[in-house]
């Protein structure tokens, strides 16, 4: 075939190439119309989570939850601060009083419901803050190692020297009770280890082969961190934090019980279990029922995290 086509002249092979690729593109349309086209990233993700359904069971608990907290107006019986002194506390089923009553006489049904719109915010929107910092930071200190990068990990390495809890309880008591304040205690203790699965999982994606080829055509480095590297270091990152959301419910629940967060008479998950600790032998109902909410909505967190990291996980999710 090569000898006879250097014995032609280019406008008799003209045609023969325009028939080898008409062939060719009827032979790709075909194996198109017969083999299924791949589904989209996101609609696989949607399919692992929804086969998942202890992650699924989870979600659909936690969205019930923000909807109850959300709207506590509406499902709350009574206001969060209405007392019925004659009925203190009474015990689950006590007549119009389905949870029963703390040791002031006020519903605990009704706190439950308003503390959640104290307990979640405190715990999740320090996570997200501290999250979007990390991102920032953990991409600048993955993909410029050397010097800058160095300077980061080296400073939020001096973080690690100190317990977690510690840490938090030392900046909430420096900075004083408030709300505000064991937001900006949670943000500070939690960047150092997003940054640091940010940093790692951007200096493996950064070896990665479709990023030097972004390199070698040319591409500035705001285009490789933002559009090649970024997109690929998400999942863990969204999987972590979701995690870490379970564990700062709990945790922030656990400053306002050391009487560093919200204080009194605001209802809140942890004030609600501190209150009932001298009453505790007598009236559990009053500590072990936002107990139990705290260790369910963590529970219910961690599950979720759990069903992420199998859903976005390609390996995982065959």
């Amino acid at each position: 075939m090569d000898a006879r086509q250097n014995q032609l002249p280019p406008e008799a092979l003209a045609p023969e190439m325009q028939a080898r690729a008409a062939a060719a593109r009827a032979e790709w349309q075909a194996r198109e119309a017969t083999v299924a086209r791949p589904e989209s990233s996101l609609r696989l993700f949607w399919l692992a989570l929804k086969r998942d359904k202890v992650a699924m069971a989870s979600a659909v608990f936690l969205l019930a939850v923000l909807i109850a907290t959300v709207f506590a107006p509406v499902f709350a019986p009574y206001s969060p601060y209405e007392a019925t002194p004659s009925l203190r506390l009474g015990p689950p089923g006590t007549e119009g009083h389905l949870l029963g009553l703390d040791g002031q006489g006020r519903d605990i049904l009704s706190r439950l419901l308003y503390g959640g719109r104290v307990s979640l915010p405190v715990a999740l929107i320090p996570v997200a803050i501290a999250t979007s910092i990390s991102v920032g930071l953990g991409l600048i200190a993955g993909f410029y190692r050397r010097g800058l990068g160095e300077v980061i990990m080296r400073v939020l390495d001096v973080f690690y020297a100190f317990p977690t809890v510690m840490l938090a309880i030392a900046i909430a008591g420096i900075l004083g009770p408030g709300m505000s304040n064991v937001m900006l205690s949670i943000v500070i203790v939690l960047i150092p280890y997003i940054t640091r699965v940010v940093y790692t999982t951007t200096m493996v994606v950064s070896e990665e082969d479709f990023v030097q080829a972004a390199r070698a055509c040319g591409a500035s480095d705001a285009r490789i961190l933002f559009r090649e590297i970024l997109p690929n270091i998400l999942s863990p990152v969204i999987v972590y934090g979701t995690t870490t959301m379970g564990l700062q419910v709990v945790f922030a629940a656990g400053l306002s019980f050391l009487g560093l967060g919200v204080q009194p008479p605001i209802a809140d998950w942890g004030i609600m279990t501190a209150d009932g600790r001298t009453v505790l032998s007598g009236a559990p109902h009053v500590s072990v029922i936002p107990g139990l909410m705290l260790l369910l909505v963590a529970l219910a967190f961690n599950l979720l995290g759990d069903g992420l990291r199998d859903a976005l996980d390609p390996k995982l999710r065959q």
